[in-house]
Formats: C-alpha cells, structure tokens, sequence
C-alpha cells in the first residue's frame, strides 16, 4: 500500500466503478412515451427555462437501442401497453423507468376498462413523478433521483427487476348495471 497522500497535486485516485457510474448519470439519455398533457410538461422540461441539459439528460432519444430512461408520461391504454412493452425490452440494459403524472402511475382519473391502472403492472417502475400533470421541477427531480440510484448501486444485479408481465390484461372490474325501478304516480306507473 501506499501513501495517498503523498502523491502529487494532478493525480487522483479512485475506483472504477465510480467513474463508469459518474459517466453513466452524467450523460442519461431519455425516451419520451408522452401519451397526454404530461407530455407537453416532458417538453417544457428540455426548454431553456428548466435546462435539462444541466443534468445530461437533454439528449431526447426516438429509438430505444440508443436510450437507457423511459419516461412514460400520461394514460397508457390496453391496446398500447404491448407497444410500451416492446419498446422496454429494445432497451438495452441497464435501463431504468420513471412513471410521470398520476394516468401513468395510477390510472388518475380514467377508472375504465381500457386505462391501465397504472403500468407498474406490466414493467418494473424506478421512480414515480407525482402530479396531474406534474411541473417540470418535479420531473427534474425524479431524474435526479434516477441519478441517485445509479450513483448507489451502479448496475442493477441480476434478477434484481421484476420480469415483465407480458399478458395485457385490464383489472378493472365493472360495476353491475343499475336495475331501473318503474316510476308510478298515484300507484300507477308512468
């Protein structure tokens, strides 16, 4: 062993691992799956006000052999999520997911049949941005927290994530119908 202290002022020391993490959440490379008005939050988050770019995130990526973060931002439905799904697995590991607004995390207001209730369900889920629709403050947040992550554990272990749940099936289980009851008027119905 040797003295780190006594070497001189231009070398560093350090571990590897901590420079391939630093490199690695120093330069994110996001994929919008912007599906509603969360979408035009994502947006606003890669302009000059916010300045996503501070963060190395601003390099938006339409293909998902080039991006290593989904950002699903808005209502994904059920004949939408195999689509999500299929853009998941493209991505090359390590990747990671942010569920943006309360339709990705939830379902929000769209309790129906068709609205996943939340895609947590059918891909592991990394961080959520609370909010309908959230500010772009607190998606700046979430991918800070992304960066958090990969500066604790670095590479996720294998079998660390959930494997995908790759039938898409809605939970949602629909009320009974109201039972008309006839109306009468001096016992007689109308």
């Amino acid at each position: 062993m040797f003295d780190t202290q006594t070497l001189p002022d231009n070398i560093m020391t350090t571990q590897l691992k901590r420079v391939v993490n630093w490199a690695r959440r120093s330069s994110l490379w996001p994929m919008p799956f912007a599906t509603a008005c969360c979408g035009i939050e994502l947006m606003a988050t890669a302009s000059s006000r916010y300045d996503l770019a501070r963060f190395g995130a601003e390099a938006m990526r339409f293909s998902p052999r080039q991006s290593d973060l989904l950002i699903v931002a808005g209502r994904v439905t059920v004949k939408i999520m195999p689509v999500l799904q299929h853009i998941y697995q493209q991505m090359t590991e390590p990747k990671w997911v942010i569920s943006m607004g309360a339709c990705a995390s939830t379902g929000g207001v769209f309790d129906c049949y068709a609205t996943i209730q939340g895609i947590d369900q059918f891909m592991p889920v990394d961080v959520y941005v609370p909010g309908c629709p959230p500010r772009p403050e607190t998606l700046m947040e979430g991918i800070m927290a992304i960066q958090r992550i990969i500066d604790e554990d670095g590479l996720p272990p294998a079998g660390r994530r959930r494997p995908l749940q790759l039938a898409v099936e809605p939970n949602y289980k629909p009320g009974p119908q109201p039972v008309r009851t006839p109306i009468t008027v001096g016992g007689h119905p109308i």
